[in-house]
């Protein structure tokens, strides 16, 4: 199941996107609000205690020195940095030509890389599953109407969100099976925390649109907390 969620979002997102083309951003912008406060009660709740309980040292005079913040620092610099690239797909924004004769490989690539690294805590934290896909929802459904409405060819769409939907499961079995990744679990899933804590977080300001009081939006972000709290 945890392999099929992330999967399985993605794909409904490109079949809604394709066959029902859905028109109303309002609500794409409500799931994206909901998405991203259930994304980041997760990480605080789940991810970050976890991470913290399993990596910690002391030294002679008994200060607390800990690498995992230096490493969720980085995964939010790297998630920036990763931006640049992705331009902002992986928070619901896409921007490009209005036609397109080929797959955008900086945007590929960089969501491509934003999606593995986001399935490697999955393995042990299994409800992750969960805020990724519902994550991913809304994203696939906003690249996939972009893509269609810039003209970029059907197989080279397919082909795009079938790979995308496959880097979140394949994050997962690499941090199962590669010995690497399992030695140095913490280090990663601090790493992805501050992605993790970086999107989510962008997310949620965006939601509040030039700073105007939103009901509907506000309570989408309080349900993703809730129910993040009971996950």
């Amino acid at each position: 199941m945890i392999y099929l969620l992330p999967l399985l979002s993605v794909l409904l997102g490109y079949v809604i996107a394709t066959f029902f083309r859905p028109k109303s951003k309002k609500n794409l912008k409500l799931l994206l609000a909901f998405s991203g406060s259930f994304l980041l009660a997760l990480t605080v709740s789940h991810l970050l205690p976890a991470v913290y309980e399993s990596s910690h040292a002391h030294d002679t005079s008994g200060h607390v020195h800990n690498g995992v913040g230096f490493f969720i620092m980085f995964g939010i610099i790297f998630q920036i940095v990763l931006e640049y690239f992705s331009q902002g797909a992986e928070h619901g924004h896409v921007h490009g030509h209005d036609t397109m004769h080929h797959i955008p490989w900086s945007l590929f690539i960089s969501l491509c890389l934003h999606a593995l690294l986001e399935g490697m805590p999955v393995s042990h934290h299994q409800d992750l599953a969960w805020g990724i896909a519902i994550h991913h929802f809304p994203i696939a459904v906003i690249l996939t109407t972009f893509f269609s409405t810039s003209h970029l060819n059907r197989s080279s769409i397919l082909i795009f969100m079938l790979t995308f939907a496959a880097m979140t499961p394949l994050g997962t079995i690499a941090s199962e099976k590669l010995p690497f990744i399992t030695h140095y679990y913490a280090e990663i899933t601090a790493f992805v925390i501050g992605i993790l804590f970086h999107i989510s977080s962008t997310i949620i300001f965006e939601a509040s649109e030039g700073h105007k009081f939103n009901l509907a939006k506000l309570s989408a972000i309080i349900l993703g907390i809730i129910l993040a709290y009971f996950m």
